[in-house]
């Protein structure tokens, strides 16, 4: 409603302008007529969905429906007369039902393919315009200027069709394009077909409906789920291990039937161990499996992908046991998921903490500068060890939403150690694979980009140029360390080896049921260095029994955002910052709240854009934000601070939003909570949070003292402190777990396992502890020390304490800290 308030305010006030720029900005978010079910979600009858002819109006509603999106400067008459002739090729047995929507240029074009969510294919012909004719807003005129060239004018009409398909393929990769030309088409196919799907004459219409229908076909296969659909319906008797099996134990046992009840029959006729039948073996895949997870590498934009189904920290834990060797070094921001952490334990890595930067006042870290990543490799580099550095893992993006440039990372890294692996934790950015911003940002979009930028001969003319500043021809001696750090650096593209890993949750921010991951594969060099270690820490810690469900929930959450993931996502990011803008424009809930910003969150230094929520100020302005800064704030994180309601962040989540009133969130800090929109919040959802934000806020103002209420600066009801000691970095490893005392990389697993020797270990409270080292002693964590929130391990074994991190712990009003015996204290090394 506020949207509409101001929508009618600027057209009353001849602001119309600024009306459009607002209707740009809504658009995502409105009702789509492609898709089947919304009529049925919103509560309507399917007959209400209008369709532009009679032809399958008994399937409405049923029928998945798309849009093809035809680019020619065509007269309103030729476009009418193309559609009835393209409709009239529709069959009662096609599997999809589609419309076709026209614009006559290269503008438009990329306007419709920005707002509509709906259109699945592109067809391009000969006669489209550059320019569009249409009064578009700023942010649109902002957003084409980045995206159309100047050169376009003096192409030929081939020459605009294919720039403006690669355009396409950059702005949403999963559409399919095809050409249809008026000139011989054979001249065209063998130099056109990586960029197209097709190529048709103008009249072959039949031709040109199947393949519509085909390339939603192929998206829309799900191998695995339909395997295990088509196995459950088949009669069978199980002669093998699992009871539950075709609800074996089950139907027939009147103490456990409600089971059956409550799940459904489905769920127990899908339940087998079987690998044949048309199922397939996770662990050896050469079936439905394997189709599957081809379909998700080429979904997600990896060379290969791999079903986990027992969550993120397996994946990684495969990943590192499959690169790192014992003694190997791995680079690794601290305040990475404890995964990691025990990865290495297991590895027997190096491992070399890196420090993120701390946002004390709210109570948790951002993400590391690059600064600190090219000095920490400089520093190897000079001490001669930089050839025992194997990888590099980074959370990307982090729980708190700051978000890596993944590209220029690699780049810059890759500039020093040119065979460095990547492992990039996206357990929470699955979903951005699925939209044009989000994606250049990401693991696998990010290694293709350079793959490509490295057959590029200009650039290795640009590496020539730096390595004439980098390093003396004449006597091989690199520059200094100031001139590599102030250097934006690329690397060789001829030495270079591109071996990027990521591993994402698909289960929390895709549809997946929970424990559902993957890992993607980039790695040029993965047949003759990795092929072998991955297949056995695949073996490893892969279940010999993996649960069939969420296999298939994997397969289904593919198939989803692949056909709708655009739409999902810019659906969740619009609904978040509607969020946040109602908290900003209401009077009392700004009084004790606020949304941090970009500004809150990324100190200065790390970005170039102005703008505090670049989403919220136009599609143009949160591109070019998420184009050059260092790092970003993914829109579809709020981060709520609390603090002036003098309640903690714990107390906030369980009682006040939990228990009072059903809102469930992941995360708190001392004086903050983290709100998430993902692709199944609805816009009632975003309301009702509003709703009882208000409520929560009415509470504070009726519990508030008087004396206070007009202060600004004060918190307005009794509770806790609302600050805490400054974040601990990360201090060192004791030097009998150091291979050399000038690097800070310490031996994890050393220290890991010589706790579990007799005798080796005792627990110290925190006051003993604190004397201690105010004595001189050097105390050594003999375990991981992890509490929740923050969420990651203040303490590693073979870590030495400091008086830093024993303060952080005690101001920590949290429940859950795993690793600390509130009765014994910290396990420590006795010697």
């Amino acid at each position: 409603m506020a949207t509409v308030a101001r929508l009618s305010d600027a057209v009353s006030n001849g602001e119309f302008q600024s009306a459009v720029d607002l209707l740009a900005s809504v658009a995502p978010q409105l009702p789509s007529s492609g898709l089947p079910d919304e009529a049925q979600r919103n509560g309507r009858a399917s007959h209400e969905v209008q369709e532009p002819d009679a032809v399958d109006r008994r399937d409405n509603g049923l029928k998945p429906r798309f849009e093809v999106l035809l680019v020619d400067d065509i007269t309103e008459e030729e476009a009418e007369s193309l559609k009835s002739d393209m409709y009239s090729q529709r069959r009662p047995t096609d599997s999809f039902h589609y419309e076709v929507t026209v614009v006559p240029s290269y503008e438009d074009a990329l306007v419709a393919l920005l707002l509509n969510r709906d259109i699945q294919a592109c067809i391009l012909r000969p006669g489209f315009d550059i320019t569009s004719k249409l009064p578009l807003g700023r942010d649109l005129r902002k957003f084409l200027a980045g995206h159309v060239s100047d050169r376009l004018e003096g192409m030929r009409p081939i020459g605009r069709i294919i720039d403006l398909a690669e355009r396409i393929s950059e702005l949403r990769p999963e559409l399919d394009v095809y050409l249809v030309a008026g000139v011989s088409i054979e001249t065209l196919a063998s130099s056109l077909t990586r960029r197209f799907r097709r190529i048709f004459r103008r009249q072959d219409h039949l031709d040109l409906h199947l393949s519509l229908l085909s390339g939603i076909a192929e998206r829309y296969e799900t191998p695995f789920f339909t395997a295990i659909q088509n196995y459950s319906r088949r009669p069978s008797s199980v002669f093998h291990a699992l009871p539950i099996s075709r609800g074996g134990s089950v139907g027939s046992s009147p103490w456990i039937r409600d089971m059956a009840d409550f799940y459904g029959l489905n769920l127990l006729l899908a339940e087998t161990s079987a690998t044949s039948g048309g199922l397939d073996s996770l662990l050896d895949p050469h079936g439905s499996i394997k189709r599957a997870q081809d379909l998700a590498a080429r979904a997600f934009g990896a060379e290969r992908t791999y079903f986990v189904t027992n969550g993120t920290s397996t994946a990684n834990k495969i990943v590192h046991q499959s690169i790192l060797a014992p003694g190997d070094i791995v680079l690794v921001d601290r305040n990475c998921h404890k995964s990691h952490h025990y990865a290495f334990a297991l590895a027997g890595a190096q491992v070399s903490y890196l420090d993120a930067y701390p946002l004390d006042k709210y109570a948790f870290y951002g993400a590391v500068p690059l600064a600190s990543i090219k000095q920490r490799l400089l520093d190897y580099r000079r001490e001669g060890r930089l050839d025992e550095v194997k990888m590099i893992t980074l959370t990307n993006c982090t729980f708190d939403g700051i978000v890596y440039d993944v590209e220029r990372v690699m780049e810059e890294c890759l500039a020093i150690k040119p065979d460095l692996v990547f492992l990039w934790d996206e357990a929470w950015f699955a979903f951005a694979g699925f939209h044009p911003v989000y994606r250049r940002r990401t693991a696998m979009a990010a290694a293709r980009k350079l793959a490509s930028s490295f057959n590029d001969p200009s650039y290795a003319a640009r590496y020539a140029k730096q390595e004439a500043i980098l390093q003396n021809a004449e006597t091989n001696e690199y520059a200094d360390d100031d001139v590599w750090l102030r250097t934006r650096l690329i690397p060789d593209p001829k030495k270079t080896k591109l071996r990027v890993y990521a591993t994402q949750s698909t289960h929390k921010t895709l549809t997946s049921l929970r424990q559902g991951s993957m890992i993607h594969v980039y790695d040029q060099a993965f047949r003759e260095m990795n092929q072998e270690s991955f297949r056995e820490a695949y073996m490893t810690h892969t279940s010999t029994s993996p649960n069939y469900q969420i296999l298939a929930s994997l397969d289904i959450g593919r198939r989803q955002v692949e056909l709708e993931g655009f739409g999902l996502v810019q659906r969740q990011a619009d609904l978040a910052t509607s969020l946040a803008e109602a908290v900003a424009r209401n009077a009392l809930l700004k009084k004790y709240f606020r949304i941090l910003t970009t500004h809150d969150l990324v100190p200065a230094q790390y970005r170039t854009s102005t703008s505090p929520m670049p989403l919220r100020d136009g599609y143009s302005t949160f591109e070019h934000a998420w184009q050059h800064d260092e790092f970003v704030v993914d829109p579809s994180r709020l981060t709520l601070d609390i603090s002036r309601t003098g309640v903690d962040g714990d107390t906030f989540r369980h009682q006040y939003l939990a228990d009072k009133h059903g809102i469930q969130v992941n995360k708190t800090s001392r004086n903050s909570v983290l709100f998430m929109t993902n692709i199944g919040t609805s816009r009632s959802a975003v309301a009702y949070l509003i709703e009882v934000l208000v409520k929560l806020a009415e509470t504070f103002e009726n519990e508030a003292p008087a004396a206070l209420a007009g202060q600004a600066d004060t918190p307005l009801i009794a509770g806790p402190p609302t600050t805490t000691p400054p974040l601990p970095d990360f201090s060192h490893f004791a030097a009998r777990f150091r291979t050399d005392v000038s690097t800070p990389d310490g031996d994890i697993r050393a220290a890991f396992f010589e706790s579990y020797r007799a005798g080796a270990t005792a627990h110290a409270t925190p006051h003993d502890l604190s004397a201690q080292i105010a004595q001189g002693t050097e105390v050594i964590s003999a375990g991981f020390v992890t509490p929740y929130p923050p969420g990651f391990p203040i303490l590693v074994p073979g870590q030495v304490i400091t008086t830093q991190t024993l303060d952080f712990m005690a101001a920590l009003d949290t429940k859950e800290i795993h690793g600390f015996n509130p009765d014994q204290g910290y396990l420590v090394f006795k010697d």
